[in-house]
């Protein structure tokens, strides 16, 4: 298994390393500050490193996104949408307006190509998320299961 992010990328067919590499690139532009990439298993992490935020449920860093390459697709996991009513329409009408279908399940998107997905949209999305705040969020989960 893949320990770096280049690691994984070059052990990807090259067609399918370039999509995620583009989408990869999006995000990163996109990223607010104090967000770290990792990898995650077979999945490159976009988290709030345990330095900042510690009390996880599973003791593991807080992802707020993350991208990956399983068998025939390609997925974006879009964390900040799973639990936000309002962040789920505006990526709904993200893809509406950019004339792009939505293949979604609770926050993972599959894909084929970057240009399958509403890359503003997300890049939105992820750069309205700066860390305090989805820390935030997180506690306020917490608390909610208590």
């Amino acid at each position: 298994m893949a320990t770096t992010v280049s690691e994984y990328l070059s052990a990807l067919p090259p067609d399918r390393a370039a999509q995620l590499e583009r989408v990869r690139a999006a995000i990163r532009c996109a990223l607010p500050q104090g967000y770290e990439e990792a990898m995650s298993g077979k999945l490159i992490a976009y988290q709030v490193p345990l330095a900042t935020y510690r009390d996880t449920y599973n003791k593991e860093p807080l992802w707020l996104a993350a991208l990956g390459a399983p068998k025939t697709t390609l997925t974006l996991h879009l964390m900040p949408v799973y639990g936000s009513p309002v962040l789920l329409a505006r990526l709904q009408d993200g893809f509406r307006d950019a004339g792009k279908r939505l293949d979604m399940g609770k926050a993972c998107i599959h894909f084929k190509t970057a240009d399958d997905l509403a890359l503003d949209c997300i890049a939105e999305i992820l750069a309205g998320m700066p860390v305090e705040k989805w820390v935030d969020i997180a506690r306020s989960a917490r608390k909610g299961r208590s």
